[in-house]
């Protein structure tokens, strides 16, 4: 069965939320909501669905959000039973009214194909659901790979909410804990997907919630925003750079090397140097000292 969890902390959109789960047209699912000790309590709009809805709720007595997104989505995770697979839907998110019912359409063909890592069709929407950018479909069997490039090129967009996890595969790797959580999803996608296919399911849709009281909506965190993007594309690379192709590495070493020149150290220039003539090659890594005197003085 399968698991829609709610880390939930804002009350502004969440009635549109759970009447999105509440018109599902196949409710073989059970709903979670992890309440992180927000001053906007949800009882009583619960109490308005728990006779449509399988539904436990959960208030923490601490608020973990302010400063881990990511351990608030781990206390969330272990309310769960035995569901096989997980949803992790944003409080402001919502979902059309086929989702649930294309996921269990197309079971028998996820589980053939050992597929871990799902993705639904997802469009941004406003404040009053107006639509703010289009409707982003995805190819059946889509690489890892591909993926990363495409979101890497602004081809595409991605979010945690229109992705469903096998339970066990998300549990063993879970999210890593960057600043906002941001690019956590990211990293969870490729490795619960075992840097392998993702499985995408277009006729289901999650609308995603974009204003101005969600981080992606927020302008204020931009220095946050950029830590977790630092920690993340060197995460890639010194952890996982074998699991790319020559494209793909080259994007990343790019980003590793913009944020290298802010920060410069020998101990970064020899992991650096190291880890293009291991990947890319004794050319690669001439042309990075090029690019090295070209920005900088030192070294």
């Amino acid at each position: 069965m399968l698991a829609i969890v709610i880390p939930y902390y804002k009350h502004l959109f969440f009635e549109k939320t759970l009447k999105s789960l509440e018109r599902q047209t196949n409710k073989q699912f059970k709903v979670y909501v992890g309440d992180d000790n927000s001053p906007e309590s949800p009882l009583l709009l619960i109490n308005e669905f728990k006779d449509n809805l399988d539904l436990v709720y959960k208030k923490f007595e601490n608020n973990l959000g302010g400063f881990s997104l990511v351990n608030h989505w781990k206390r969330c995770i272990d309310l769960i039973k035995d569901e096989k697979w997980i949803m992790i839907l944003g409080d402001d998110d919502y979902l059309s009214p086929n989702t649930v019912a294309e996921f269990y359409n197309y079971n028998s063909s996820i589980i053939s194909n050992k597929i871990k890592v799902v993705r639904f069709s997802s469009q941004l929407v406003g404040e009053n659901e107006e639509e703010l950018s289009e409707l982003y479909c995805h190819e059946k069997f889509e690489t890892a790979n591909n993926f990363f490039y495409r979101k890497y090129k602004g081809i595409t967009r991605s979010s945690l909410s229109e992705y469903i996890f096998e339970t066990d595969k998300l549990k063993s790797n879970f999210f890593y804990d960057f600043p906002l959580a941001w690019h956590s999803d990211d990293l969870a996608i490729l490795e619960c997907s075992d840097f392998n296919k993702i499985y995408s399911i277009n006729e289901g849709k999650v609308f995603v919630r974009f204003s101005n009281l969600s981080i992606s909506g927020r302008s204020d965190l931009a220095i946050e925003k950029s830590d977790a993007s630092k920690q993340y594309y060197q995460r890639l690379l010194y952890h996982y750079g074998k699991k790319f192709d020559k494209k793909n590495l080259q994007l990343i070493f790019r980003k590793v090397e913009y944020f290298f020149y802010s920060n410069k150290t020998i101990s970064e220039y020899l992991k650096l140097s190291f880890l293009h003539i291991n990947y890319l090659g004794i050319l690669s890594f001439l042309k990075f000292n090029r690019r090295i005197y070209k920005n900088t003085k030192l070294l």
